[in-house]
């Protein structure tokens, strides 16, 4: 788990200058090493967290001048040693035992194509000497990111937006199309757009090739259509439901490979539960598990330490409980903000990184629930979908923040170009190869929301204080079983409903039957007080009102109602606004 980053110039030499700027803001990323390689005109640059081959002989950039091949990459290929074994029977020689050199080999052999047989969360670029060919490349589900920057003669990559602004010569003007993107989706914004025109983000699951003459190509190696297949027809559910506990046992026990200390986020919910229970019938014992909680704000609990109590007791963890009262976690925002690659009003992002900074001074790695909902249909928004026939409408309905109407009200007029969030809806259903209304919407919230929001929220907080994240849940081996399995079985009775009964074998039924919880910090829902002094004066702020991104009059109805104007998910319009401006402010656009 490291920061990545470099420039390749296609009219002279690359300008180390500007990305060991981008190196230096990349630090938390990687606090144990740095590095830089030159090769005339493409520049790399890298910050290491040391968690597989803690030697030097890890360090990146990598090269290796016998194959012609240099790289900076960015997360674990968890079966590094298995791919490893498989080159050196054909011949290749190692010096280190990283993960990243398994990486660099597997190029030489079989090309940009190797990722198909990656199983692991990555980002990375290659360079070919010979060629001056330049490959970027993202994992399947989008873990790892990956951000650039193209003007004339020039591109720029890096694992995070702020660094790229640190390198100069950005177009910072806002993008309305991603905007509107933000404003409806919660603030989760599909590829390859951010909110600003001068940066784009690769999507997952492909890889991007430059060649010397800076022509630029794509390919998207791996896709999942949600749905039921013929095949599977013999399958009942308990097929399913031992399929589901097999596949993600084999998922949590990839990702323990590491040379240092690993962990568990464990929230009392369903699923880090089952991660805990899962490593526990691995032989796993003396596991380090962490939790954190939250004052209650207007009657909503800010902690569910009563079920993570009861798994931790259960399994016997090493448990650590993390109560942070509200004055932390005022404190804590700006830090919280100025982590986000692009900015995120999931208003648990403070927690992650309150937790995180806990949990780095025990372990370097951790385990995590994420993406489980979207896997296996756990949200309150997908039974509405099934037998939906008109699933736009009702997706919209259920999901967006604010209607078009509303974004007229919320936007200045010249942002406001197209109903932008409705448009990509349409297009993103019709393209859809999955033939019902639920498994579209499943295969929307896994290929495009979860991106967006959880999955880029738990890397930046946890990145921010060199703290690795693992998510089993996205394995891409699950992620396509789960695609099989009928949505009935996955959106009955609330939801996860075939995870819930895969995990009645290994978990108390107390916690999987309870209610659905969240990761809450009531005092970013029902903002009031200190907090609302923060978001006033974020918004009061010169350059907010020269920006001019909100009409003033929708501000200040805001400001006047923060409670009486949420959103369909319950989330905070006033922060989601404030969010953004204070994104903008911290990071010096």
């Amino acid at each position: 788990m490291c920061g990545i980053c470099g420039e390749i110039s296609f009219d002279g030499p690359a300008d180390p200058a500007a990305v060991q700027a981008m190196v230096g803001c990349l630090r938390a990323r990687g606090p144990d090493g740095e590095g830089l390689f030159g090769s005339g005109r493409v520049v790399f640059g890298h910050r290491r967290l040391k968690i597989i081959d803690l030697s030097e002989a890890g360090q990146q950039p990598m090269v290796d001048p016998g194959l012609g091949l240099a790289i900076v990459f960015n997360g674990c290929i968890y079966n590094f040693r298995a791919l490893r074994a498989e080159l050196e029977a054909k011949g290749y020689v190692f010096f280190s035992t990283s993960d990243t050199e398994v990486v660099l080999k597997a190029y030489h052999a079989w090309g940009p194509a190797c990722v198909e047989r990656f199983y692991g969360m990555f980002a990375f670029a290659v360079l070919e000497r010979d060629s001056g060919r330049v490959v970027l490349a993202r994992d399947r589900l989008g873990v790892k990111p990956l951000y650039y920057s193209a003007v004339k003669g020039r591109f720029r990559f890096a694992s995070s937006l702020p660094a790229l602004l640190a390198a100069g010569d950005v177009d910072t003007a806002i993008d309305p199309a991603a905007l509107h993107h933000y404003m409806s989706w919660h603030a989760g914004v599909p590829a390859p757009l951010t909110i600003l025109k001068g940066v784009r983000k690769l999507a997952p699951a492909t890889i991007l090739t430059l060649e010397k003459d800076g022509t630029r190509h794509e390919k998207t190696y791996w896709t999942v259509t949600i749905g039921p297949r013929e095949a599977d027809r013999g399958m009942t559910e308990a097929d399913w439901r031992d399929a589901v506990l097999e596949t993600l046992g084999t998922a949590v026990e990839r990702r323990q490979v590491a040379d240092v200390p690993t962990g568990v986020l464990l929230s009392g919910g369903l699923d880090s539960s089952l991660l805990v229970a899962l490593l526990a019938r691995n032989g796993q014992t003396g596991l380090k598990t962490f939790s954190v909680g939250f004052d209650a704000v207007n009657g909503v609990e800010g902690d569910e330490f009563k079920y993570s109590d009861i798994i931790a007791r259960t399994f016997e963890t090493d448990h650590t409980k993390v109560a942070v009262d509200g004055s932390r976690t005022l404190e804590a925002l700006p830090a919280a903000i100025a982590a986000m690659a692009e900015p995120q009003m999931s208003h648990d992002a403070v927690a992650f990184l309150l937790l995180s900074q806990e949990v780095a001074k025990h372990v370097t790695v951790i385990q995590s629930g994420q993406g489980a909902d979207e896997v296996f249909g756990g949200y309150h928004w997908y039974p509405k979908l099934m037998g939906s026939a008109n699933p736009v409408s009702d997706y919209a309905r259920a999901y967006f923040d604010r209607d078009h109407d509303e974004m007229r009200e919320a936007l200045a007029p010249d942002l406001v170009n197209g109903d932008y969030s409705t448009a990509y809806l349409e297009a993103f259903f019709a393209d859809s190869k999955s033939a019902s209304a639920i498994d579209k919407t499943l295969q929307l919230d896994q290929q495009i929301m979860m991106v967006g929001d959880p999955v880029k929220r738990v890397d930046n907080m946890t990145m921010a204080c060199g703290l690795e994240a693992r998510v089993p849940f996205l394995d891409h081996d699950l992620a396509e079983l789960a695609a099989r399995i009928p949505a009935d079985l996955k959106v009955r009775d609330g939801g996860k409903y075939i995870l819930k009964e895969a995990a009645r074998a290994v978990v108390p039924a107390e916690v999987i039957d309870r209610k659905k919880g969240y990761f809450p910090v009531p005092a970013l829902k029902h903002i009031r007080g200190p907090f609302l002094d923060f978001v006033r004066d974020v918004l009061d702020r010169p350059e907010a009102r020269a920006r001019g991104i909100f009409n003033r009059a929708y501000v200040d109805h805001l400001l006047a109602d923060p409670d009486g104007t949420l959103t369909p998910k319950g989330n905070s319009k006033l922060w989601q606004v404030a969010l953004l401006e204070s994104w903008l402010q911290t990071h010096g656009v």
